[in-house]
């Protein structure tokens, strides 16, 4: 499994497809049969306490796309913090996991672990 981390609009999907996945291949924040899901954000603020039934799945997949949702001004809204804290905790066990981590910035991806399949 791959691992690409970035900002919102960072090219994480762009550099999916220049892995040979076609946009058909992308899941938006659901888990179903195919290869990629993005927005994992999206899914674990949805129920951050789901992340432990979220990471056989996700080990599974041939790649995971996620948002950096950890820098910045910390939240007042106590959901907000819980889902951001979520986030990283999951990130860091997929990163363990992942046989390549990848940080995109700008477009460019930085192979952070391991490398690219």
């Amino acid at each position: 499994m791959v691992l690409i981390v970035g900002g919102e609009g960072s090219g994480k999907r762009s550099f999916v497809k220049s892995l040979g996945y076609t946009q058909a291949d992308l899941a938006d924040g659901v888990l179903d049969g195919r290869p990629v899901v993005f927005h994992l954000e999206r899914m674990v603020f949805q129920n951050p306490d789901g992340i432990d039934s979220l990471l056989p799945e996700l080990e599974g997949k041939a790649a995971v796309l996620c948002n950096e949702v950890g820098s910045g001004v910390i939240p007042v809204d106590r959901d907000e913090r819980l889902g951001r804290e979520a986030v990283g905790r999951l990130c860091i066990q997929l990163a363990q996991r992942a046989g390549c981590v990848v940080r995109m910035v700008c477009g460019i991806p930085t192979v952070i672990k391991g490398q690219l399949p």
